[in-house]
């Protein structure tokens, strides 16, 4: 399917965990500089911005759920999460609690639901929990259950790396472990079961430095992006009391949100926006080719 200019989704993670990334969501569309955002159902903000959310005009950003099994436990079915590296072992070794977690997964897209009054067009995870083993199984029935026909099912985050040493040997490294971690298995098992996904992943860093160093990574990111990629983005417009990367968001946020930022999306061959209408369009295209 041609295009005139290629489709990059900036896409905001954990959306709901605080006031201050619901209000850099929220700027940053009405700006037309991302096109996603993952909402983390147990985090404070998540039901009042899904309010905000659905007053925004339709199909101008994918909303989806960001699964969480690490982090935020506010609801007493959350009681089993794990830090990401025993939830890591616990998911290779097979030692998860498979009814607790398909009873998480069908909680949180309950939830979701809920407030944001319909399916979610995506689903990742946070930490890019939906790829490891035992999760994904348990995401994928789901996700199959819940929605039987293919046209409405959710597209998947694809966490292939979209750069190389481009934005650093370290950043590299980091990508190419998330990647390692269940991306093959959940390729195959989204292309099995008809789940479109996006193309490729950036937006992966350390969380450090400055602005200045984050202008550089999003300029190498963008030059380097293709049709159908996710940039993910973890962005707050003001510091988030209690959260490690709080001082990133910030700088994030002061980027994208910045004259700069917009002379750039000015200057390259591409433009921003939500990927889930293109991505079903793909998938039929492709099908109606077979």
């Amino acid at each position: 399917m041609a295009h005139p200019l290629p489709c990059v989704c900036l896409c905001v993670d954990d959306f709901g965990l605080d006031g201050a990334v619901n209000e850099a969501v929220l700027h940053l569309l009405e700006l037309g500089r991302i096109g996603a955002t993952g909402a983390l159902v147990d985090g404070p903000a998540w039901a009042s911005g899904a309010a905000q959310l659905r007053a925004q005009p339709a199909g101008r950003i994918d909303v989806g759920l960001h699964l969480d099994l690490t982090e935020l436990s506010l609801a007493t079915e959350a009681r089993h999460k794990l830090p990401l590296r025993q939830l890591i072992g616990a998911s290779y070794t097979r030692r998860l609690d498979a009814g607790w977690l398909a009873a998480e997964v069908t909680r949180q897209l309950d939830a979701f639901e809920a407030a944001w009054q319909q399916a979610p067009a995506f689903v990742d995870g946070h930490q890019h929990v939906h790829q490891l083993p035992m999760v994904r199984e348990a995401l994928l029935d789901e996700l199959l259950q819940r929605y039987p026909d293919p046209a409405q099912r959710p597209w998947l985050r694809d966490t292939r790396p979209a750069l190389g040493l481009s934005a650093g040997a370290g950043n590299a490294f980091k990508a190419a472990v998330i990647a390692a971690l269940g991306r093959p298995a959940l390729h195959r098992m989204a292309k099995q079961y008809g789940f479109a996904m996006n193309r490729a992943l950036s937006g992966v860093y350390d969380f450090k430095g400055d602005g200045v160093r984050y202008q550089q990574l999003l300029s190498a990111w963008l030059l380097h992006a293709r049709h159908g990629d996710v940039l993910m983005c973890h962005s707050a417009a003001a510091m988030v009391r209690g959260d490690a990367i709080a001082a990133a968001r910030c700088n994030e946020y002061q980027v994208l949100a910045s004259e700069w930022f917009g002379g750039l999306l000015e200057q390259l061959p591409l433009r921003i926006g939500p990927l889930a209408r293109w991505l079903h369009e793909a998938q039929q295209e492709q099908a109606s080719e077979r």
